[in-house]
């Protein structure tokens, strides 16, 4: 019988591909789906790449049988909250219907585990600016909304014998591999520590600010920051609980504490050394005050440690990673 393999999907993505190196360098065999759309081939380090699209079907159905796939870590969807409001359709589909069809592979090939790449934007605006698992489920953009209708596709499969499954809720990613391997190389970025930095090499001219008249304290929207490196570990952490016999969860995966845009500007200008070029501007559709994880159960139930819980460090990574991207 072949050696049991994971699959990948979005695995040549920012957080994909992080979640890769981990796997790898654990020993995994480990095949990525990915159609490069907003991935990159050079991102994949130590697995087989194969192109296409994970809402395919027969091509879902032939890797997971040739390759004897017994997880799936799905990562491959649309995540930019202001597109998914302007484009909801786009979303639907490429986030709810291709993971509806590639469910539908997974159980008809006797997958047994899934982790599912969720979104703390399944919460909306929680009471407090904080969500626990057992916060209720209220997005306020069509991003969150396929998301969570993911999330109760894997539930009820679940619930019907398929996979175990493990959806993991991701507050604000940041920060690129310690080492510089791998970093966030995605074009047109929209996520506040990759545009400071583009920002801070003159790779764009300034970083917008949207909304400062937030009930937090300076202002301006306040945010869960999580370093990739800490957010891929959770991954491996999860697929271990699964695979010692582990129920189908929803985790939180953040630190717990938030920082604002100002505090996250203010960090990438110490680690340049100079200030980051901003300008204000309106609130923008879609996007809560304040959203900070309750984080205790990840840490409980899984033994997840965050080790790199630190603005400076996250902003620093950020910006090697940024440097050595070049112009």
């Amino acid at each position: 019988m072949a050696e049991s393999s994971v699959l990948v999907t979005g695995g040549a993505g920012y957080i994909g591909s992080h979640v890769v190196l981990q796997l790898v360098a654990a020993g995994r065999r480990v095949i990525v789906l990915d159609d490069l759309s907003t991935g990159f081939p050079e991102a994949v380090v130590g697995a087989a790449l194969v192109v296409g699209n994970c809402g395919d079907g027969a091509l879902v159905g032939g890797l997971l049988r040739e390759h004897a796939v017994d997880t799936v870590l799905h990562f491959a969807a649309r995540t930019i909250v202001p597109e998914s409001v302007a484009d909801p359709l786009r979303y639907y589909g490429n986030n709810t219907c291709a993971t509806r069809n590639l469910l539908a592979e997974c159980a008809a090939a006797g997958v047994r585990h899934i982790v599912f790449s969720s979104t703390a934007a399944v919460y909306g605006i929680p009471p407090g600016g904080i969500a626990a698992e057992d916060t209720p489920t209220a997005p306020i953009n069509p991003y969150g909304s396929s998301k969570l209708m993911s999330e109760w596709m894997l539930r009820d499969l679940a619930a019907a014998g398929g996979p175990r499954h493990v959806a993991l809720r991701y507050f604000n990613v940041a920060g690129s591999d310690p080492a510089g391997r791998i970093g966030q190389s995605t074009r047109q970025a929209t996520l506040l520590v990759k545009v400071a930095c583009e920002a801070a090499l003159g790779k764009r001219p300034h970083v917008a600010v949207f909304g400062t008249d937030y009930d937090t304290p300076d202002g301006t929207g306040v945010r869960d920051y999580i370093h990739v490196d800490d957010l891929a570990r959770a991954h491996l952490d999860a697929l271990a609980y699964l695979e010692a016999g582990g129920q189908s969860e929803v985790f939180n995966v953040g630190y717990g504490h938030g920082y604002s845009v100002r505090e996250v500007l203010a960090a990438v200008a110490r680690a340049h050394g100079a200030p980051v070029p901003m300008i204000e501007q309106p609130r923008r559709a879609g996007d809560p005050p304040s959203l900070v994880a309750s984080a205790q159960r990840i840490r409980e139930v899984l033994g997840w440690t965050p080790r790199l819980d630190d603005l400076d460090a996250i902003a620093a990574t950020s910006l090697a990673w940024e440097r050595r991207l070049g112009a």
